[in-house]
């Protein structure tokens, strides 16, 4: 969606609204596709005394797979925007401002790049996973497996002293 600003762009005070879906169900991340449902993107550029500042939000469900248990699961995912636009820089070293094209800005881009860096490099189903067991592979978040502990070789006599204990 390409956002025409020409009408804002000298006019203080001036503000345009927007409301966009992005579809990124194509976008592979290590070999799964994450993003299956349509990205809302919506937000308003506001000329602030000659300044455009672009603020907004983009919301999706993601359906992910947890990096510790294996499981699947869904997670909402929020992604402010907020930027500042220009015509031109006198600065070519600031990064963190997004020029314009003829008056207008290319929003999908923009929205499809900053959603994408938002993105979790690690997904757990809780904050609290326990993963899956090494040894038998069971989900610990179902209940404790059955496989002994490991003894550390340097407490093994102690350990066979409990043992003869429970006994």
């Amino acid at each position: 969606m390409r956002l025409d600003l020409k009408d804002i762009i000298h006019t203080p005070g001036a503000e345009k609204t927007f409301q966009t879906g992005l579809d990124l169900s194509g976008l592979d991340f290590c070999g799964q596709a994450p993003i299956v449902h349509p990205v809302t993107v919506e937000g308003r550029v506001v000329n602030r005394a000659g300044a455009l500042t672009l603020t907004g939000t983009m919301n999706s469900v993601l359906e992910l797979t947890c990096d510790r248990c294996g499981v699947p699961f869904s997670r909402e995912k929020t992604v402010p925007l907020d930027f500042l636009l220009a015509e031109t820089l006198e600065d070519e070293e600031n990064d963190e401002i997004v020029l314009l094209e003829d008056g207008g800005l290319e929003l999908d881009q923009l929205a499809t790049e900053t959603f994408v860096l938002a993105m979790d490099t690690k997904n757990l189903c809780s904050d609290d996973c326990k993963g899956l067991c090494p040894k038998c592979g069971a989900n610990r978040n179902l209940g404790p497996c059955r496989c002994r502990p490991e003894v550390d070789p340097r407490l093994a006599a102690l350990s066979q002293l409990l043992d003869r204990d429970a006994e």
